[in-house]
């Protein structure tokens, strides 16, 4: 069954997070707008509260929230609001590591903590094997949210 699905993302990543996320049986939601470097700077130079609004709108309609994690993600700006506003929706939640994914320039990068707000009784964490396995724990996290 193909969800609905916001990824929760550093930009910095936005490269190993495409090269997952446009899979055929994943219907999924623009990462908060930020696919598009000229849209978050925008929203970056006005404030908290238009990067909020971009989140918001991104998670529409969404039933799993994907947290791409890198070594980086613990210290994102707005990873937490990402998560608050996936648990009030009811969104199920999955964690996926994909440091170990080439970038752009063919470099990997170093494995990262998964984030400590999301409670462990509404998320699995995996590192990121291949499509399919990402489809299995996407219709998994939504099934324990009783989507």
């Amino acid at each position: 069954m193909a969800y609905r699905t916001f990824f929760s993302l550093d930009y910095k990543y936005v490269w190993k997070v495409n090269q997952i996320k446009n899979m055929k049986n994943i219907r999924s939601a623009s990462a908060a707008g930020f696919e598009d470097a000229t849209l978050w700077e925008e929203a970056k130079m006005k404030g908290d509260q238009e990067v909020h609004r971009m989140i918001d709108e991104a998670l529409q309609d969404t039933v799993v929230t994907v947290v791409c994690v890198t070594h980086e993600t613990t210290g994102r700006k707005y990873l937490d609001y990402e998560i608050d506003r996936s648990l009030a929706r009811g969104n199920g939640l999955v964690a996926v590591q994909i440091h170990h994914l080439k970038d752009q320039n063919g470099e990997i990068g170093s494995a990262g903590d998964i984030p400590s707000k999301i409670p462990s009784n509404w998320f699995k964490a995996y590192k990121y094997i291949n499509q399919e396995a990402l489809a299995l724990w996407i219709e998994e996290a939504a099934r324990l949210a009783g989507k």
